[in-house]
Parts: structure tokens; sequence; C-alpha cells
């Protein structure tokens, strides 16, 4: 009995299922971090395996890094695309800064408004600004590790981090002083 080839189509197909079940948690994971919502999560994952589908698929050994930069820019991507419709609510006590750390729901509200004004924050810097800082300081990669991913040197990376660190100081320090 003959064994039937696999099509292109089915090698491709069979590449793309190994992928998304090798890759599919770290990818929404990485979305999580970012969006904070699981629904919007499960959407950028869901974005990014059908992108590979239709892009084609990365060499198996570059695959995991692309999936993992392709899930922080479609999660800042959904961040930008809502920034319009999400209003971030003032309503903190005068000055969040001095709140004990705690488990109170006051402490609770204000840390998810922190939260929400930082993803607001990162859906206002430019796509590669806020790749970085996502890399930096919500996956906690060194600048080194960084640069690699993006394909930059270390100090592009130091010199971008600290500009969107300024800029996003600057912004919360309006934020706790009750301005837009």
């Amino acid at each position: 009995m003959a064994v039937a080839e696999k099509s292109p189509e089915m090698e491709t197909s069979s590449r793309l299922e190994q992928l998304f079940w090798a890759h599919h948690d770290r990818v929404l994971r990485a979305a999580y971090r970012i969006t904070g919502n699981m629904a919007d999560a499960e959407d950028v994952a869901q974005a990014v395996f059908l992108k590979l589908a239709g892009d084609g698929i990365p060499q198996m050994d570059k695959a995991e890094s692309y999936l993992y930069r392709a899930a922080i820019n479609a999660a800042l991507d959904q961040l930008r695309r809502k920034r319009a419709d999400r209003e971030v609510g003032l309503e903190l006590v005068s000055d969040l800064a001095s709140r004990s750390v705690g488990d109170s729901p006051e402490h609770r509200l204000a840390d998810d408004q922190l939260r929400s004004r930082l993803r607001q924050a990162l859906s206002g810097l430019s796509p590669r600004t806020a790749e970085m800082f996502v890399l930096r300081y919500i996956e906690e990669l060194d600048n080194r590790e960084i640069a690699r991913l993006v394909g930059t040197s270390h100090a592009v990376v130091a010199v971008m981090l600290h500009h969107a660190r300024a800029r996003l100081k600057k912004q919360f320090r309006n934020f706790l002083r009750g301005e837009r």
C-alpha cells in the first residue's frame, strides 16, 4: 500500500498547529499582562495565530521570538484601539503615592486605576518604545536581551527606555495631581 504524500497546505497546517500548541500559553500570558483583560488577550492571541497562518510560518528556531513580539505588539495595538473608549476614573484619594500597601478594597481600586493608567500611557508611546518598555519592565528582560529581540543595540534600548520613563513619569505626576 502506498503512503500518500502530504500536500504543502497540510504541512503548513501541521506546523501551525505545532506552533499553536507549543506557544499559545506564552502568547496569551504576554497579551494578558499588557491588556489586563482575558477577553482582549484571547483576541490578541487569536489574531497573532491567524496572521501567522496568512503571512506564513517563520523558521522554527525564530518562531518563539516572533510570536512573543507579535503578541506584545498586537496587545499594544489593542490598547491603542481602545484608548479613545477607555476613560480612567480619577476618584483617587489625593495622594496615591502615600498610601500604605494593603489588601483593602480601596487599595485594590487604586492599584487597578494605576494599572489602567499605565496601559493608557503605554498606548500613547510609539509602538517600538512601548514594546521595549513592556519587555523591560513587565516581562523583566534586560537591555541586551531586548536589543537582540528587536534587532538594535543595547545603547539604543537604554536611551529609548530613558525617554519613555521620563514621559511616563511626567504623565503620572500630572495624574496624581488630578490633571489629565
